[in-house]
C-alpha cells in the first residue's frame, strides 16, 4: 500500500481493500515503484494496486482502489490475465450495505464463469448465443449461492453488490454487466461508452425499462430509489428485495416508513432487484487503445470523455498503465468524489504512446466556438442596455 503523500500516514487505520481472486504477485520492482513521484491528492486516502500486469498478447493491466471519505471500503476487484483459453478476465464489484456480498463475488464469480464458459472454450468459439447463455447462467448461479449464504449466515446481512466483468480477447471484448459501474473504450482518442447503468431513475431507455420491470414485479420507485431505499436496480444479494420482501415490508411498518394499510395493497410478482446481466460484444481494431472499467465513484464525478482524455495524457507522458490508474483515482478525489473508487485499465498494446502525435485542435470548431461565445456576450450586453 502506497500513500499518496506523507501527510496521509495518520489515515492508515482506515484500511483500504484491494483484492484479487488470483492474489496477484507483488510488485517486481517495489523499490523503483516507491521512488516514483506521486501526483498531488487532496484527500487523505491510500491507493493500492499492482505493478502493471502483462500477458502474452501485449495487454497491460493496471488497477487501483480508493476508499474515499466513506467509513468502509465496499468495492472489490479481480484481474486475471489468463485462465480462459486466451481471454483475460477483469471485474469490479461495488458493494452496498456492507462488504460481504462484494467479497463473496470477488472470490466466487470468476469460478462460476470458468465453469459455465468451459474454461474459455465457449468464448473461443465466439458463438454469441452460447456466450450469452453461459454468462447468464454463471451470474444466476453466483447470485443463488450468495442469496443462500446471506440467508443462512448467523448475523443478519442485507448487503448487495453490483458486478461488471469484461472478457478480453485479441479482437473482441465481451462484457457482462449488472449495476451502475461503467466500461469505456478509447478508440484513437474517441470515447465509446460500452455499458448503461441499471438505475431506477432518469429518462434513458434502460432506466425506463428498469422502472417498468420493478412496478410489474409489485414494487415502487420513490425519489429514484426502489421502495424509497436502494438506488441501483440490478445487483447480487440484496435479499430484502428477493426472498425477504415481506419481511422488508413489515420492517418498514415498524420503522414508520409506511402503514399496515399500505402494505396490505402490495402484491409482489417477482424480485425487485435482479442479477441478470446485460451482455455486450464489441469488436476491437487497430484503433482500439485502452479500456477503462470503474465503479460509479469515478463516473459520478467525471464524465467518460474526460476520463479517456486524462488516461490518454497519462500514457503519453509515461506509458505506465498502473500509474495512470492511480492518477485517475486521485483525479476523482480531487473532484470531491464521496464514494469508494475502483478502477481497472487495460492498455491493449496497440499504441506507441511515446511517439503518439500530438492531437491538433480543430481550427474550424475552435473558431465556431469563439464566434458563438462572442455572439452570446454581445447579445447579453445589448439586452442589458435595453433593460437599463
Amino acid at each position: 500500500m502506497a500513500l499518496l503523500s506523507p501527510q496521509l500516514q495518520r489515515f492508515l487505520s482506515a484500511k483500504l481493500t484491494r483484492d484479487s481472486a488470483s492474489r496477484s504477485p507483488p510488485r517486481a520492482a517495489a523499490a523503483a515503484a516507491a521512488a516514483r513521484p506521486r501526483s498531488r491528492c487532496c484527500s487523505a486516502i491510500a491507493i493500492d494496486g499492482p505493478s502493471s500486469l502483462a500477458e502474452a498478447s501485449g495487454v497491460r493491466w493496471g488497477y487501483a482502489s480508493v476508499q474515499g471519505p466513506r467509513e468502509e471500503m465496499e468495492d472489490g476487484v479481480v484481474v486475471r490475465p489468463d485462465g480462459l483459453d486466451g481471454f483475460s478476465f477483469a471485474a469490479v464489484f461495488d458493494g452496498h450495505g456492507g462488504f460481504s456480498s462484494a467479497k463473496f463475488l470477488r472470490d466466487e464469480l470468476f469460478k462460476e464463469c470458468v465453469m459455465y464458459l468451459q474454461g474459455g472454450l465457449v468464448l473461443s468459439k465466439q458463438d454469441t448465443n452460447s456466450i450469452q447463455e453461459a454468462l447468464r447462467g454463471a451470474f444466476a448461479n453466483a447470485d443463488a449461492k450468495l442469496v443462500n449464504w446471506l440467508e443462512t449466515t448467523e448475523e443478519e446481512d442485507e448487503s448487495g453488490s453490483t458486478a461488471t466483468a469484461i472478457f478480453l480477447g485479441s479482437d473482441k471484448v465481451f462484457i457482462a454487466h449488472v449495476g451502475d459501474s461503467r466500461v469505456v473504450l478509447s478508440r484513437s482518442g474517441k470515447t465509446e461508452v460500452l455499458t448503461n447503468p441499471h438505475r431506477p431513475y432518469g429518462n434513458s431507455k434502460v432506466s425506463l425499462n428498469e422502472i417498468r420491470r420493478i412496478r410489474e414485479a409489485g414494487g415502487w420507485v420513490s425519489n429514484g430509489r426502489i421502495c424509497g431505499d436502494i438506488s441501483v436496480s440490478r445487483a447480487f444479494g440484496d435479499i430484502r428485495y428477493k426472498t425477504k420482501k415481506k419481511e422488508m415490508l413489515q420492517k418498514g411498518v415498524e420503522e414508520g416508513r409506511w402503514s399496515e394499510k399500505f402494505i396490505s395493497r402490495i402484491q409482489f410478482n417477482g424480485d425487485l432487484v435482479i442479477a441478470s446481466p446485460d451482455i455486450y460484444q464489441v469488436v476491437l481494431g487497430s484503433d482500439a487503445e485502452f479500456i477503462v472499467l470503474a465503479s460509479d465513484g469515478l463516473w459520478d464525478y467525471m464524465n467518460s470523455s474526460d476520463a479517456i482524455e486524462f488516461v490518454r495524457n497519462q500514457l503519453r507522458q509515461h506509458g505506465d498503465v498502473q500509474l495512470a490508474s492511480e492518477a485517475l483515482a486521485e483525479a476523482a478525489l480531487d473532484r470531491r468524489s464521496q464514494d469508494n473508487i475502483t478502477i481497472v485499465i487495460a492498455d491493449l498494446g496497440r499504441t506507441d504512446w511515446r511517439n503518439l502525435p500530438v492531437q491538433r485542435p480543430n481550427a474550424v470548431y475552435e473558431f465556431g466556438q469563439a464566434f458563438a461565445t462572442v455572439g452570446l456576450v454581445s447579445l447579453g450586453i445589448w439586452m442589458s442596455s435595453l433593460l437599463s
